[in-house]
Formats: structure tokens, C-alpha cells, sequence
């Protein structure tokens, strides 16, 4: 049933503009035609969904233990201009659910992929930013529900945290980040994809993107990753709003 809710709610739900100038530069509405365009790493795969209303999705962890995968678009992003990515997620199968994903800002190139377990599968990237969308508690997480913005590559330090007002396990959910490059400011927001949810905002933190992943401009995507505890990790649909890098 969980699977056809989400279904549905990516069918309907309406798309997020960044702004007048932004461009589309990324937009997977599904993930049909995305493996010519997406390079994917470790467990990172395009699948099927299951449910009545079947579409192709993105999934990052397969449900077993202590996996690891990533996904790149081959664009990259203009670090020097703002820009905007919009995402729905559905993290689900296993109890307690782990670990979770990260949305990441990167240098490393289109093959970086980190550990498994509490690294969220970036954990060794050290040329990055990540929003991580945390679902199991390891040291020094505060809990198994947080958001948490990590620089370098370093799992076990947070940059800024914050508990959203969701939960981030076994039900969809829609995050947005935004980055204006004029202030450095980084804005997370998350909606239930229930019906007559709003989207609130979860995290704000200040970082200084190319200067951080040493470029002024960087590949963009995410990362997932099990450990002792497993679960599927499944991107719905994504899309990016911003300037070519």
C-alpha cells in the first residue's frame, strides 16, 4: 500500500520553480532513459517500481546489508550561481530501517563512492558538501531522524544538524535544497507527501560551496548506504534549477 501511495503523490504533486532565471538543468520526473545520463556506483541501480502504477526509479541501496551506492549526473553545476534541487524520496523495507541518504555537492568525479554503514555511502569524499537525511542513530547522531549538513567527507562531524518535523522512514517524503551563492546560505525543506502536507523548513546552515570542494563548479547527486540494520533507499523523481558548470 505504501508503494502506491507514492506512486500516486509523484503523479500529482506539483514541481518547484527556483526562479525566473533558473534553469532546468537536471529533471527526472522518472528515470526512464536516466542510465545515459546518470553514473552510478556500488549498489546504485535503475529499477522498477513495484505497485499499480509502475515507474522507473532510482535506487541506491537494494535491501541488503552493508551496501553502498552513488549517483552523478553528468552535468555539473555552476557553483558561482544559485540553484535548486528538488527530490522525493521513499526509504523503506527494513526495521529499524538504515542508514540513509545524502544529497552531495562533489569533486571527486563521477566514480567517488564511500563506506557503508554511518558514512551514508560518502563518507571518504573528502571534496564535498552533504545534506545527509539521517534514519539510524550511530555515534554522535542525536537520533534516527535528523538532517545534518557534513564537509569533507567526515561522517562523524556535523557541520549543523537539525530533527525535521517528519519522519524520514517508511513513509514518502519530498526534500528541497537551495543554495544562494550571493550569501552561501543552504536551506533544506521537507514535505510529507500526504495529502495537504506543507513543506516546512528543516535546516539552514551557511558554507562556502566552491570553496569547500575547491572548484567553481561540481557534480551533483547522492549517495546511500546499510550497515547492520538494512533497508531500500529510492529516489522517485529529482530535478535541478541553476546554471551550467
Amino acid at each position: 500500500m505504501a508503494a502506491l501511495t507514492f506512486s500516486l503523490a509523484v503523479a500529482t504533486a506539483p514541481a518547484n520553480a527556483f526562479g525566473a532565471d533558473g534553469d532546468d538543468l537536471i529533471d527526472y520526473q522518472t528515470f526512464s532513459g536516466a542510465s545515459k545520463t546518470l553514473d552510478r556506483n556500488g549498489t546504485a541501480d535503475i529499477i522498477t517500481s513495484s505497485g499499480s502504477m509502475r515507474q522507473r526509479i532510482l535506487r541506491l541501496s537494494a535491501g541488503g546489508f552493508r551496501q553502498a551506492g552513488s549517483a552523478w549526473d553528468k552535468q555539473k553545476v555552476d557553483l558561482t550561481d544559485s540553484f535548486e534541487s528538488t527530490f522525493k524520496v521513499y526509504l523503506h523495507h527494513g526495521a529499524p530501517g538504515a542508514d540513509g541518504i545524502a544529497f552531495l555537492v562533489q569533486t571527486e568525479g563521477p566514480r567517488a563512492l564511500g563506506g557503508w554503514g554511518g558514512g551514508l555511502g560518502y563518507r571518504g569524499i573528502k571534496k564535498s558538501v552533504a545534506v545527509e537525511f539521517d534514519t539510524f542513530q550511530n555515534s554522535p547522531d542525536p537520533n534516527s531522524n535528523h538532517l545534518a549538513v557534513v564537509l569533507g567527507g567526515d561522517a562523524d562531524t556535523h557541520h549543523s544538524i537539525a530533527e525535521p518535523s517528519i519522519p524520514l522512514y517508511g513513509r514518502p517524503f519530498q526534500a528541497r535544497v537551495s543554495y544562494d551563492a550571493f550569501t552561501n546560505d543552504i536551506r533544506v525543506y521537507v514535505k510529507s507527501l500526504r495529502a495537504g502536507s506543507e513543506e516546512q523548513l528543516a535546516l539552514k546552515d551557511n558554507v562556502d560551496l566552491a570553496g569547500e570542494v575547491g572548484d567553481f563548479s561540481a557534480w551533483v547527486g547522492f549517495t546511500a548506504a546499510t550497515g547492520s540494520a538494512l533497508s531500500k533507499q529510492d529516489i522517485y523523481s529529482w530535478s535541478v534549477q541553476g546554471s551550467a558548470g
